[in-house]
């Protein structure tokens, strides 16, 4: 009977939206440490998709710069690959590995991750709301016993999304470039990058970037 009425009076679904959030945020979460981030394949089974790849390459590339072997795992490296010592494998557009999800990021789980970023800090924002509004500041060391608990929640909250937000929003800022966590800090040691006339030869304007990326 009680439920019933916060039901009619609308109070139980923003609890249920809650659930919804966190339930997806950690299906997103073993999606994407799950899933194969973009593996290159060997040799043999990678032929077939060389010429679309090939006509992928913007031409601001050099176009003396070749596919090279990887030192570690011997597979042709196609553009914008890179061999990962912790996954033991070549992955495409690699982006970063993440100690988070015990994975990388990389050509096909990138957009997943970004969405799971999303998720997530909506699941904090939302988290760090309600156990704020649940604390009442009192100087008395009864109230910190009472509080204490709820008081650490909100703080490693606090520092969760903080950590989240920078994240989400750095990568969205090198999305809309059009380059990888990995082209940004190591520029000067890739060769299509320090051979190239331009900064960025695979950026093309924001909207497009962004469009390809995700769609």
């Amino acid at each position: 009977s009680d439920l019933q009425k916060q039901e009619e009076r609308g109070e139980l679904l923003q609890p249920l939206v809650f659930v919804l959030l966190v339930l997806c945020s950690v299906l997103l979460y073993f999606k994407v440490s799950l899933m194969d981030p973009g593996f290159v394949k060997p040799e043999e089974e990678i032929k077939a998709s060389k010429s679309e790849e090939q006509s992928m390459v913007i031409p601001q590339v050099p176009s003396n710069i070749k596919m090279r072997r990887c030192g570690y795992c011997m597979v042709k490296q196609p553009m914008r690959a890179k061999h990962c010592q912790l996954c033991q494998h070549c992955v495409r557009r690699y982006d970063h590995h993440c100690p988070w999800i015990e994975n990388c990021v990389g050509e096909k789980n990138h957009p997943l991750f970004i969405v799971y970023l999303s998720v997530q800090l909506v699941v904090l924002l939302w988290g760090g709301h309600v156990a704020w509004s649940g604390l009442y500041f009192e100087q008395s060391w009864d109230w910190l016993q009472h509080n204490i608990f709820l008081l650490v929640s909100f703080l490693l909250i606090v520092i969760f999304t903080i950590v989240v937000l920078l994240l989400l929003v750095s990568h969205l800022y090198l999305i809309s470039c059009n380059t990888t966590t990995w082209e940004f800090m190591s520029h000067h040691r890739i060769s299509y990058l320090r051979h190239s006339e331009l900064e960025n030869p695979f950026d093309q304007g924001v909207i497009l970037n962004l469009w390809r990326f995700f769609c």
